[in-house]
């Protein structure tokens, strides 16, 4: 079920700080809401305010507002889509917001980096390669390599195997693309295993980046849920997360420092940096009108 609304204003941000890990200014959700039922969902948290999250919300003057709003912007910053939602979920096929987005995105020459689990990104690759002149980023979320896992905590997302397939084709078309792997979830995916195979698989798949958050987050909305999956997906493991973690907002992996390191280790085996090259703002000279 989905629904249109207005929007008051779409971008958030501002040029003069950029995020130090994914290097974005500004952010837009052209949607509200999300339809990937990932079972550990921060945005989920009820201080969003995020009524009936899987039910999906289009902000119908959304493309407007992004063209009004990059007009009146006097220094470039990166533009971030997919902070609260997936800007790639499956009614972006039909609606095209990210797309439009992207045309006007191009049209003011504004750098953008996506994150997203939504294979549709291969889509707009036209769109991305002429934004890279400026420059842009495509981060794809994995958080596991198994199939059969990722259905579990993430179950309404395009396949595992899928992600990998979209990242390398965006990688064969020349866009500076990676993998964000987070969150790292403690008891299932906080495995040596695990993290060697995402970067073995990345690298084959031609990223040129991983960023990895070892841990997740937990507050009230998104715990409740996620609580609730866990009953339903991996009985008993509520009561071992009630007992490390109590009501803690962070929840780091026991095994935090051990898997940072090997996680780094192994990327510079692979030749995958852990952080992202960023947007640098260059002087450009302004052309004649005529």
């Amino acid at each position: 079920m989905t629904r249109f609304i207005s929007a008051r204003k779409i971008l958030g941000g501002s040029a003069s700080k950029a995020d130090p890990w994914f290097g974005t200014s500004y952010t837009i959700n052209l949607y509200r809401g999300c339809s990937h039922g990932c079972i550990y969902c921060d945005s989920r948290s009820k201080c969003y305010q995020i009524d009936d999250f899987d039910n999906i919300q289009i902000k119908q003057n959304a493309i407007d507002l992004l063209h009004q709003e990059l007009r009146s912007k006097k220094a470039r910053g990166t533009i971030g889509f997919g902070s609260m939602n997936d800007c790639y979920m499956p009614l972006e096929a039909t609606h095209q917001l990210s797309r439009r987005a992207l045309e006007i995105v191009r049209l003011h020459r504004f750098p953008v980096h996506i994150i997203t689990k939504g294979t549709l990104v291969t889509r707009d690759i036209d769109l991305l390669q002429d934004i890279s002149k400026i420059y842009a980023a495509v981060s794809i979320t994995i958080t596991t390599t198994s199939d059969q896992l990722g259905q579990k905590i993430e179950p309404n997302a395009p396949l595992v195997s899928e992600r990998f397939a979209a990242l390398q084709q965006l990688a064969e078309a020349g866009i500076y693309c990676g993998i964000t792997l987070m969150p790292v979830i403690p008891f299932i995916t906080d495995t040596e295993e695990n993290i060697r195979q995402i970067v073995t698989k990345a690298r084959q798949a031609g990223a040129k980046y991983i960023i990895g958050g070892f841990g997740m987050t937990l507050r009230e909305g998104n715990r409740e849920y996620f609580y609730k999956q866990l009953d339903r997906r991996f009985p008993g493991l509520k009561e071992r997360f009630i007992q490390t973690f109590g009501d803690q907002y962070n929840c780091y992996t026991n095994r935090f420092k051990q898997l940072h390191n090997y996680f780094n280790s192994i990327c510079r085996e692979n030749d995958i940096a852990t952080k992202m090259r960023f947007y640098k703002a260059r002087i450009e000279k302004q052309g004649s009108l005529f």
